[in-house]
Parts: structure tokens; sequence; C-alpha cells
């Protein structure tokens, strides 16, 4: 397709054109020095043969919709919205200076670490953006530029839509083979870029929710991560409808990387699954999925932020009676807990220092509270914590309570101080992102499935040999390095929801069913001792 020529600058009052930006579909972007205050701004302009009443509405809109997310650190922001000389619509807009993540990928290798950090950002502001009634649609490397701070930049709001609407008709982004630049088109079509759309944009009517845009995230850090995106088969045909089919397919290219963890590709082979219902519920959902990774890297975790909006959706109906909800709120930070110097016997410790949130995500999409806590954006360090008086070796033998009001105290007291144990335990077992149940078929029942608290020594199974399958089923088999009369192993599936159960193995191996041939299975193994399992579970995949 040839490439049009860009259009030119307008005349702008207190503003000076440098040089061109970059050309869409049905807009240009153009550099500006803006004289006050002064600073660079971009410029988005609206192109003459586009100017109909519905490109227009559309151009508004997206500069409403960027207003409203303008406050969030990973979103660009929005100056100034206006009508040129020469009747052309434009708006002011933060010029973020830094190379777009497909700039970057397709030049540099990204670490894990600069992966995850981007990917918890990103999940930030699209998050903020679920909060406002917000569907982007369009998330791709691309649409992600970086500040002057380095931060990744959320832009290209040009096809989202509110979650109740219906979609936008207007320009298509569709990637023929498997590029960033692609074709584009201006006929009257759902505006997509197919290498990172979820399947369910290909139906012919699309209902996409909060769900299409966590697979649009999970798509675009795996391209950044692998230098391709997920679909694409090097040596084989990519054009359009050949990545459709492997989209619809599931059929995700194994990442060729050693330094790439095991349960970072589930995560991601997670969120990109062909049926939504398998997905991450919500973006911060995705985004604790990473950070529980940093932390099982030993990174320093990265910051959810997220509007208030959503923190205080409860209180707010409380005092309101669900009446006009449009008041401005700041941004919150949900700040996973903070690195200590653990033990050499467990990795895990970092993620064991208790700590009271200010406040919950109440409002859907309601994220299960995890290792995070909500914060507001000025973070400041926590108060020390108490130290609990340490308890009698023996329990004391029942005594009555005394008669009167003071009989009532202590017995109250007691009754309070068991309920804040209990209340404990679960605020930890929650802060490790790990539920609390019992074990499916299992004679005891931990207090956690995943890291235990701090101090434990259980260790953590080792494969005996590579998973086998008879196209229906995948064994697995595993050893204990240290055994201990009563000990067993308990395992569950990995990549498919949340809420899998925790099972026993009978012996030293267990086998998956219902395994489809040509599609990945991945387990989480431990070793449960006394009701308490290993501080770092086995992870493996079949395939590997």
């Amino acid at each position: 397709m040839v490439k049009r020529a860009a259009s030119q600058p307008p005349e702008l009052p207190g503003y000076t054109f440098v040089k061109l930006l970059g050309s869409g579909g049905f807009s240009d972007v153009f550099l500006y020095d803006q004289h006050l205050p002064k600073r660079r701004v971009a410029v988005k302009v609206l192109l003459t043969e586009e100017i109909t009443a519905a490109s227009r509405a559309a151009f508004v809109a997206e500069a409403n919709l960027m207003a409203q997310l303008s406050a969030h650190p990973y979103i660009v922001t929005i100056y100034q919205a206006d009508v040129s000389a020469d009747d052309r619509p434009y708006f002011v807009m933060e010029y973020a200076s830094g190379p777009s993540l497909a700039e970057r990928y397709k030049r540099e290798t990204f670490s894990v670490a600069d992966a995850l950090r981007t990917g918890v950002r990103l999940s930030s502001a699209v998050a903020t953006a679920h909060a406002a009634g917000i569907l982007h649609r369009d998330i791709k490397p691309a649409n992600v530029l970086s500040n002057d701070f380095g931060w990744p930049a959320l832009t290209d709001f040009g096809i989202s839509s509110a979650l109740e609407d219906e979609l936008p008709l207007h320009t298509t982004t569709v990637a023929a083979a498997v590029n960033d630049t692609g074709t584009s088109g201006t006929g009257q079509s759902i505006g997509m870029s197919v290498p990172w759309s979820p399947p369910e944009m290909f139906e012919d009517d699309p209902q996409p929710d909060v769900r299409s845009d966590v697979f649009s995230l999970a798509a675009t850090i795996y391209t950044i991560l692998a230098g391709q995106t997920p679909f694409e088969v090097r040596g084989r045909s990519n054009g359009t409808l050949d990545l459709i089919g492997r989209i619809e397919r599931g059929a995700i290219t194994p990442m060729d990387r050693d330094d790439v963890p095991r349960s970072l590709l589930a995560v991601l082979q997670k969120g990109m699954a062909s049926d939504r219902k398998d997905r991450f519920a919500s973006a911060v959902d995705f985004a604790r999925a990473l950070q529980r990774i940093e932390l099982e890297l030993g990174y320093a975790a990265t910051n959810i932020e997220v509007p208030n909006l959503v923190v205080d959706a409860s209180v707010r109906e409380a005092d309101t009676g669900g009446e006009d909800e449009t008041r401005v709120r700041s941004v919150a930070t949900i700040e996973a807990q903070p690195a200590s110097a653990p033990p050499a016997s467990s990795p895990w410790a970092e993620e064991t220092v208790a700590r009271t949130p200010q406040s919950v995500v109440a409002q859907p999409p309601a994220p299960a509270p995890e290792e995070t806590v909500v914060r507001r954006r000025e973070v400041v360090p926590p108060p020390p914590q108490a130290v609990a008086e340490p308890e009698p070796a023996e329990p004391s033998p029942a005594v009555p309570a005394p008669r009167g009001s003071r009989g009532r105290a202590i017995a109250l007291g007691v009754v309070g101080g068991a309920a804040l144990l209990i209340a404990a335990g679960v605020v930890i077992a929650l802060v490790l992102g790990q539920p609390v149940g019992p074990v499916e078929g299992a004679g005891s029942t931990p207090t956690a499935t995943g890291a235990p608290v701090v101090g434990t020594s259980i260790p953590t199974p080792q494969i005996a040999g590579p998973p086998t399958s008879d196209g229906s089923t995948v064994t697995f088999t595993f050893t204990n390095p240290d055994p201990q009369p009563d000990d067993l192993f308990v395992w569950r599936i990995s990549n498919r929801t949340d809420s899998e159960p925790l099972h026993r193995a009978e012996g030293d191996s267990f086998t998956v069913d219902d395994y489809a041939p040509g599609s990945t299975v991945c387990v989480s193994v431990s070793v449960l001792r006394n009701g308490k399992t290993s501080a770092k579970p086995y992870e493996t995949c079949y395939p590997s």
C-alpha cells in the first residue's frame, strides 16, 4: 500500500511547528513548541478529507476519553482541544520523547525484569481506563510510547469505547504480516490490530469486554520478550488469515528464551487463552500475577497504580445511595509487600511481611485480595510493626470468668485476642496470594497452598524425568530430596484458572486428565509436611 503524504501542519496561536511525528489512518501528529508554559507538545490533527460528522464525533470522543485518564502516570496527558483556523479539529497532548515499545523490541532484547515492570505499569493504565468504563481495544507495542522518565505511556484511544457502548465503525488497523506498521485503511469496519487481537474480535458481532484488553496486554508483553508477535511462526506464512486462524486455535508460538521462567510463560498463556473465561478477570489480576513473578525472581514488586474511584466505590455508594459518582479523584497505589532480607532457606520470605491495608479494591472487576495493599499516590514508609507478646508454653487451665463487668471484660479480651490471631492468619494467607482451603484428598489441611511462613525447611520436589502423554492424559513423576515420614506430594494445574483445586498425588506420580493434543498443561508441585507445603513449588509444563 502506498503511504499517503502528510498534511500541512496548522497555524496554532501560541505554538510553533517543529516537525512531523507520524501519520495514521485519519490524522497526523506534529511536534510543536508551546510558548507558555514553554515545553514541547504533540498535536494530533484530523485530516481535512476525513472531516465528517462521524469522524469529528470520534475525534472529540477520543480527546474526552484521554482527558478523563490524563492524571494517570502511564497514560499520555491531554492539555487542550480546539479547532484550527482552517477548520481542522486538533488536540494538544504530552510529547512522549522516547521510542515506542514497537521500536524498542525490534532493536533490543527486553530483560525479564524490564518486561515485568512494563507489564505491571501498562496494566495499571488499562485498569484505570476500565475503572472509568473505557475499553481501549487497540493495545499493542506501537501504542505504548515512553516519556522523559522512561516510563510507558499508553496512547491512541481512537477506537476505544465505553464498556456498554456498541463498537464504533471507522479506521481499521490490520497488520497483514506481523509488524506494527501493517496496513491501514479508512473503510467502514471495526478497528483492530490482528496480531494482538483476541479471537472474539473476529466474530460477526464482536462483544469485547475487559478480558479482551487483558488478551492484548498479555500479547504485548509476549511480543517484547520474544521479539515477535505471539502467533507468528518464522519461516511460514504469517498473513492476516494465518494469524487469525492461530489466534482462534490458541496456537501460541513457543518462546525461544532460556531466561524466561515457566511461571511467566504460564501467566502469558493464561492471559491469551482463546476462551475469555479462562483469562484473568481483570487487568489488576494480570498485574498481580506479574508481581508474584517479580517476587519469585527476587525483584522488588512494581506498584500497581489504580484510581481511587475503584478503591472507594463501596464507601461512595453507601454515602450517596449510588447517585452522582463524577467527583474527581486522584490515583491510588497498589503496592506489593516490601522485600526484606529473607533467610537462606526461604526465597519467599520477602512476601511474608504482613501489613494492614488502608483499603481494598471493591468495584468490578473486583480482584481477590492478594499480596498487594492499596495506598495513596504519596506512598510513605509504614509504621513499625508491633511485636506480639510470646505465648506461654503450656495453656493455663480453664478458670471461670470473674463475675461482674471486670469478668466480662477479661472474657471479651480473650475472645477478641483469639479473633485477632485468626484474622491475622487469614490476612497473611491473602498477602501471600494463596487460597486457603483443604487439599483435595489429603489427610491434613495446610494453611496455604503456596509459600509457607518464614522459617520452613520443607524442600522443593524435583522432577524425576520428562512428563509422558498417551494423547489424552499427561503423567508427571517427582522425587523428594529430603523425605520424611508421612510426606506427600500435592499438585495443581497452574495455567487454567486460579480456582484449580490442590490434589494429593498417590505415590510419586500423578496424571492430568482431559489433555488435548497440541495444548500445554502446566503444574505446580509441592511437598506436604505436617500441614505445610514447600516454600517454593516446582513448576513444569508439558510439552516443555
